[in-house]
């Protein structure tokens, strides 16, 4: 008997959510979601999407009037926050622009790395000359695996991007080794 009114009462707050035209949940975005809108959004997604992810994560909130006069009110200040990051994130992206790092690697005379440079050994040659950013916001068509001068790019916002100079030379310490065998 208990099944029956746990499942009576989930489903009347399905039906509680608004729907939108396509027979969506009617949401309104709480935080910037990618690929689904910015922040202060209405959407219309699938009841599974909002129940399961955005409502129990708090990207989300019910599309209400007061919710939306709420936005509404505070809509120029969302705006003018968004501004000064792009602002931010525009000029982080200059200072990567003016860096070039070179990332020292074994390999051998003919200019084949033994492995190779992935995203994680360039964000560790960043942060080696004072700029930090995660792994996941260098962007690279496949590893590097030869000795040479790439231009890799750096994904910082979704409007923002850095081209940054590489230079995959070969390790000082192998060179001097493989002299003297």
């Amino acid at each position: 008997m208990s099944k029956t009114k746990t499942r009576r009462s989930r489903n009347s707050i399905f039906n509680h959510l608004p729907r939108g035209e396509n027979g969506g949940v009617q949401l309104l975005l709480i935080h910037n979601v990618e690929h689904l809108g910015k922040q202060g959004d209405i959407v219309e997604v699938k009841p599974g999407h909002a129940n399961n992810f955005l409502l129990p994560q708090g990207l989300a909130t019910v599309a209400t009037e007061h919710h939306m006069r709420m936005v509404e009110k505070h809509r120029e200040k969302l705006r003018q926050l968004e501004l000064e990051k792009l602002v931010e994130y525009r000029s982080r992206a200059a200072e990567i622009s003016r860096q070039s790092i070179t990332i020292e690697a074994n390999a051998n005379d003919e200019g084949l790395l033994y492995g190779s440079v992935g995203p994680q050994d360039i964000a560790d040659a960043l942060k080696e000359v004072g700029i930090t950013i995660p792994q996941d916001q260098v962007r690279l068509q496949g590893p590097l695996k030869e000795l040479g001068l790439y231009t890799v790019s750096i994904h910082l916002h979704s409007e923002v991007d850095a081209e940054l100079k590489v230079w995959v030379v070969p390790t000082v310490g192998a060179e001097e080794e493989a002299a003297r065998i």
